[in-house]
Formats: C-alpha cells, sequence, structure tokens
C-alpha cells in the first residue's frame, strides 16, 4: 500500500514500488501511536527521525520519557530547541509530583491525583495499596488541596507525608514511611516544588535513577506531561508525547489504571502519544494495553520475535 499523506513524516521505503512512505498522523482517525520491535531493531532511530521532523517542520510541544538517556544527547545537539531533565538521586533537577494546573484529570481531579498517589505508593511497595489505604490517601490528598486552595500554596509530597502523619490509622503512618525517601529521603527530587523550566520542549532523562526507581520516575514524569498537556490544550497548541520502555506502565494494578486514564487524556486534549516498547509480550498479557494497541490508528512494526509476531498478527487481524 502506497502512503504519501500531504505533509506526512518520512517513515521508510515502500519494498515494492520504493517510493517513499509519508504518513500524516493527524489525518488519521486517532494519532496514537506505538513503535514495536526486539531491541537493536531500530526503534529508537525511528522515534529520533520523527522528532527531528517535528523540530524542523512544526511549533508543536514535544514532551519525551528517556529511561535509558537515548534522546537528551540529540535534543542538545540541536542547540536551544528543547531542555533536558536529569532525575537523579541528589540531582538538581527536581519535579513536584503533587503540581496540578486547572483542569488537570478527565472529571474530579483529586480523584485522579489519589489515583496517581496510590499507584506511587504500589509501586514502593506492592503489598501496601489495600482498601484501607487507599481510603487514607483519597482523605489526606482531598483534604491537602482544600488547604492549600485555602492558603494559596502548592500542594508537595512532603506536605501529604505530614498529612499522613497526623491521621489515627497505623495504616496512614505505614504509607508515611513508604514515602520517606522520596520527601526526606535520598530521592526527595519528587517531593518538593519543581525547580525545572518547563516551558521548553523536554526530554525527561531518568537513567540516573537506575533500575529499581525507574518505574517511580516514569510515574511521575507521565503525571507532569498530564499537566503540560493539559496547559497546551487551553493554548491550542499541539503536544506530541513519547515514551520509551512503555511497558513497565503496565507491571502494577494502580499504574497501569493511572496511565490508561493519561492516555485518554492525551488524546482528549490535542496531544499524541507514542508508545516505544520492544517487551511487546508484556504489552499483550495486559488487558488495558493491549486494548490500547489495537485502538491506535498508527502502529510501526520494525523485527519482531515468533512469538509476538502471532500475538500481533491475532489482535490487529
Amino acid at each position: 500500500q502506497e502512503i504519501l499523506h500531504q505533509g506526512g513524516v518520512y517513515y521508510g521505503q515502500n519494498t515494492i514500488s520504493k517510493n517513499l512512505i509519508l504518513a500524516n498522523r493527524w489525518e488519521l482517525l486517532n494519532a496514537n501511536g506505538f513503535v514495536l520491535g526486539v531491541s537493536g531493531s531500530g526503534k529508537s532511530f525511528s522515534v529520533k527521525e520523527e522528532i527531528v521532523f517535528l523540530i524542523l517542520n512544526t511549533d508543536d510541544d514535544i514532551l519525551i520519557a528517556d529511561p535509558e538517556g537515548e534522546y537528551a544527547p540529540l535534543i542538545e545537539a540541536m542547540d536551544g530547541v528543547g531542555s533536558v531533565i536529569r532525575v537523579a538521586a541528589g540531582g538538581k533537577d527536581r519535579l513536584n509530583a503533587m503540581y496540578m494546573v486547572d483542569g488537570y484529570g478527565e472529571n474530579n481531579p483529586i480523584v485522579v491525583k489519589s489515583q496517581f498517589i496510590m499507584s506511587l505508593v504500589e509501586r514502593i511497595d506492592p503489598k501496601g495499596v489495600g482498601a484501607k489505604q487507599k481510603s487514607i490517601i483519597d482523605r489526606c490528598t482531598g483534604d491537602l488541596y482544600e488547604e492549600a486552595e485555602q492558603n494559596g500554596t502548592v500542594p508537595t509530597l512532603a506536605a501529604l507525608r505530614e498529612k499522613l502523619m497526623e491521621q489515627p490509622e497505623a495504616e496512614a503512618r505505614e504509607i508515611a514511611l513508604a514515602l520517606e525517601l522520596f520527601t526526606t529521603g535520598s530521592l526527595d527530587i519528587f517531593g518538593h516544588d519543581s525547580t525545572v523550566d518547563l516551558d521548553k520542549r523536554v526530554v525527561f532523562d531518568i537513567h540516573g535513577l537506575g533500575e529499581q526507581l525507574k518505574p517511580i520516575g516514569h510515574l511521575v514524569i507521565t503525571d507532569t506531561m498530564l499537566n503540560r498537556v493539559t496547559l497546551n490544550w487551553k493554548k491550542g497548541r499541539r503536544t506530541h508525547v513519547f515514551i520509551d520502555e512503555f511497558h513497565v506502565m503496565f507491571e502494577n494494578e494502580f499504574s497501569a489504571a493511572f496511565f490508561n486514564s493519561a492516555w485518554r487524556q492525551f488524546r482528549k486534549r490535542n496531544a499524541y502519544p507514542t508508545a516505544i516498547t520492544q517487551n511487546v509480550e508484556y504489552l499483550l498479557d495486559s488487558v488495558q494495553a493491549s486494548t490500547m494497541l489495537s485502538n491506535s490508528e498508527f502502529i510501526v512494526m520494525l523485527n519482531q520475535a515468533a512469538g509476538d509476531r502471532e500475538k500481533l498478527a491475532h489482535l490487529l487481524n
């Protein structure tokens, strides 16, 4: 099939006709995208090519979740077009995990933010989010934002931990203990006011967090992106969101639910999310992730493992 969209991005060459493949995602039914392929198949190269095209040819905003530090050199080489935020223990770049712009969330912003905190706690302690913990997190999050609105302040994770310590339940103190690392401990980069410029196109480099903490970094960055997309949407500006190692978002129940909600909001708010992963099997094992994949109009399939090929053929008919 020839794909020659007006104003399209170059994605490769038609094997039979030798014509260029030029695809314009924003003319599709939806612009949700996936880039799938085994390690070394060229996913990063393909995505970088698209990012360069967007930077050179549009004024669109671009946000990149970069768990391996692969995209930062590209943005730095294109001097002045964007900034790199390096999220690492003891680093100078800080992101306030509790920041919330006007219009955040699908319906009730407090509910979405509570779900985000539950995802965070679950990532820290997989056994830590039962019915009691959910109720406590929801109560404290609501109280914190209500007080912040009255006082004209911005809530932080450190303030949430203090609020949890005031509660009578022992479970509240357990949640506070889980959050200690991110508020008064060595990873307090998410616990206080932001210190970074989020007005430029941004790469969030979480390579310095290490394997254990990357999933938590992914969560906080997704939440930060959600705020930025909402602001751009209000200004009438289009946003492209690229998320590498996408499969890690679906390893836990709450982070999967939170990310599923974020993905829907991206689509509704003039943002074009692109998920990049080599672990297709993990993706297809999650009902939420495979539904997102089957509902995406734009999929780049590079070399696939044999088992993944069969599953993809079945999913995509």
